[in-house]
């Protein structure tokens, strides 16, 4: 009888996540943020000494929900702050990597984001508005990071991602910096948005 393939991952904290079953018992944010922080957006073809984040693009993201939604719950940031949570399991693919994997890139995706939803007390399946709001900013920040950091010409960005409101992103900036740094600002924002939710 042929060994069975392995389907989890042990995390730092010790917690054991099941791929194919994620629970939400096996998810902490140190685990989550630690991963991201490591997790090279772009593929690492990046400008700076320091890769660029996926942990850092959730902050940007995060930040970016709150310009185009305002007056939207604590709970609706909380989600855009853990828009890419998966990726400290799964990586970050870029689009055209998940385009070859197929659908079971986006099942395994949608498993444990459901997972990681309610251990943080949002629903498994985020309202449609929501989500389309979420990826309005995800577009912008990744519009933001094509032209400063990934090589992109702003029409190539355009092109790919949409012209963005520049209003919306006059003040920000891209932050390359140690993964330590990133790591940190992370959990001290998910744990001041769970502190606002009350």
């Amino acid at each position: 009888m042929a060994p069975q393939n392995r389907a989890w991952q042990r995390m730092l904290s010790g917690r054991r996540l099941d791929l194919l079953d994620p629970t939400p018992v096996d998810i902490e944010i140190d685990d989550i943020a630690h991963g991201l922080a490591f997790v090279a957006r772009w593929n690492g073809q990046t400008v700076g000494d320091f890769a660029y984040s996926v942990a850092e693009h959730s902050l940007l993201v995060e930040e970016l929900f709150g310009r185009i939604a305002p007056k939207a719950p604590v709970k609706w940031r909380l989600a855009a702050l853990l828009h890419d949570a998966p990726e400290y399991v799964i990586g970050d693919m870029i689009s055209p990597v998940k385009a070859s994997v197929g659908p079971g890139y986006d099942e395994l995706d949608a498993r444990l984001m459901a997972a990681i939803h309610i251990r943080f007390g949002l629903p498994a399946t985020l309202p449609v508005t929501i989500k389309k709001q979420i990826k309005k900013a995800d577009r912008i920040s990744a519009w933001m990071e094509a032209i400063r950091i990934a090589g992109f010409a702003e029409a190539e960005a355009n092109k790919f991602f949409g012209k963005p409101d520049k209003s919306l992103i006059a003040d920000l900036d891209i932050r390359l910096r140690p993964p330590v740094e990133a790591r940190r600002d992370y959990v001290q924002r998910h744990d001041l948005l769970l502190r606002q939710l009350g």
